[in-house]
């Protein structure tokens, strides 16, 4: 067997929740992250039949049976998951229609995976009924667009179209805009199941005065996604109290859609 901390999916995962925490983005145990592995590259580097323990989900995800996730812990920090990868991550396998995780590698403490477990679980779900490509799943507390769920309108898509107007970049990268949920009580298959049910015709989710969720195929497309939308509301927060004399204007955006060929989401440009 490999070294699994040898693994590129581990080494991009510590890489990963180093640069969250560089950012700001996950204080104290602030945030959570789910990686989908193929079973052939876990094989590599895990006995798969060797189950540490079983540990209850608390909810159901049929479309999930026996996927793999490298997950990160509850209680957990994500400065210190370079420190001590097999205490801060854990590698599990669901099955029994996702009730049920079979622990195969980490929270060599006796822990578990973060608390958001059932709504990385179905967000995952949602996304891959959307594009089977996906296989991340991103919580974190970005400071800027949480400041401005404080300020701004919480309907989609003017938050969409204030979010696109600030960098010539963001209709770009998330073309499908961004959806957006109330204050929430978090931790609970609710805010799962409506996390879920946004994650059907977007990759980024707001959660109000709480943070954001993001999706993508891998961890550098996640991590980009939420880095350009958090640029995009630093800019809104900076110039928001301002009069804004210039801004970035639909047809504007139109000429971006059919230069880097990206469709912008129905009905959200005039």
């Amino acid at each position: 067997m490999k070294d699994i901390l040898t693994a590129p999916f581990m080494v991009e995962m510590i890489r990963t929740t180093t640069n969250m925490y560089a950012h700001g983005w996950d204080e104290r145990n602030g945030g959570n992250i789910s990686l989908m592995l193929d079973e052939a590259e876990v094989m590599e580097y895990l006995d798969t039949d060797n189950v540490l323990r079983t540990i209850p989900t608390g909810f159901s995800a049929p479309a999930l049976e026996g996927k793999y996730f490298l997950v990160t812990g509850t209680g957990k920090y994500f400065k210190n998951v370079a420190y001590d990868p097999a205490k801060n991550l854990g590698i599990v396998r669901l099955k029994d229609g996702g009730e049920t995780a079979e622990l195969l590698w980490g929270f060599t403490d006796g822990g578990k995976f973060t608390s958001e477990f059932p709504a990385h679980m179905m967000s995952h779900a949602a996304r891959l009924a959307v594009d089977p490509a996906n296989r991340v799943v991103m919580h974190c507390h970005p400071t800027n667009l949480l400041a401005m769920t404080y300020v701004h309108t919480l309907e989609e898509r003017e938050f969409t179209r204030t979010l696109w107007q600030m960098c010539t970049e963001c209709i770009v990268v998330f073309p499908d805009g961004v959806n957006v949920l109330p204050w929430m009580l978090c931790g609970t298959n609710k805010i799962g199941e409506a996390t879920a049910e946004k994650m059907k015709t977007a990759r980024l989710v707001v959660w109000a005065q709480h943070g954001l969720y993001g999706a993508g195929r891998d961890l550098d497309e996640a991590f980009g996604l939420i880095e350009t939308a958090e640029k995009a509301a630093e800019i809104y927060m900076k110039i928001a109290h301002l009069p804004r004399v210039n801004t970035i204007t639909d047809a504007q955006m139109h000429e971006l859609e059919a230069h880097f060929g990206v469709k912008g989401r129905e009905g959200y440009l005039d």
